[in-house]
């Protein structure tokens, strides 16, 4: 299955100041995080983000809040996104059916919130270079877990390539120019 953008929401778990400074390769996460959010943007995909319990992790970092409206920003105090009344609210209403997720840790919140998705029906992608945890084996053994558990694991130039669909359009020329370089 394909990822289509009219499909989409993408959803960014939990990449705040304090989480982001324990987790191995952020500074690779939150570039490539930032990367889709700001294709997302362009092409009128929704974007949603989840802050576990802000009071004690931190806001977002800063430039991945820079690219969205604070109004898009949930709190949550649930590890899973899809067990936090307020968060599942606002994730029905992006009335998507395909959810690209990304964020930290692997092992706890993108796992549980991607599980949990799939549980309502969704199609889950996990963008394997957007995700991460403090130890790499436990990124990885979510990673192993989770397509395991049929959820389709990717990359942040799957999902936007497979967003584009096809070359030539104004759409794909202004974001070749701009993010494809």
């Amino acid at each position: 299955m394909l990822i289509e953008a009219a499909r989409s929401c993408l959803l960014v778990i939990d990449m705040q100041e304090r989480l982001m400074a324990a987790v191995q390769n952020a500074e690779a996460v939150i570039a490539n995080a930032h990367w889709l959010m700001r294709i997302a943007t362009r092409l009128g995909v929704p974007v949603v983000v989840s802050e576990q319990y802000p009071q004690g992790l931190g806001p977002t970092v800063t430039v991945l809040k820079e690219t969205i409206h604070e109004s898009m920003i949930m709190t949550k105090t649930h590890f899973s996104c899809t067990a936090e009344p307020a968060c599942q609210d606002r994730i029905a209403a992006c009335n998507r059916d395909q959810f690209i997720v990304l964020g930290a840790e692997a092992h706890v919140c993108v796992l549980q919130t991607a599980l949990g998705l799939r549980a309502q029906g969704k199609a889950v992608y996990v963008m394997a270079d957007g995700v991460a945890s403090r130890r790499a084996e436990d990124r990885e053994l979510a990673l192993t877990r989770l397509r395991d558990d049929g959820v389709r694991v990717v990359s942040r130039e799957m999902v936007a390539f497979e967003w584009l669909e096809r070359a030539g359009t104004n759409i794909f020329k202004t974001i070749s120019r701009e993010f494809l370089r």
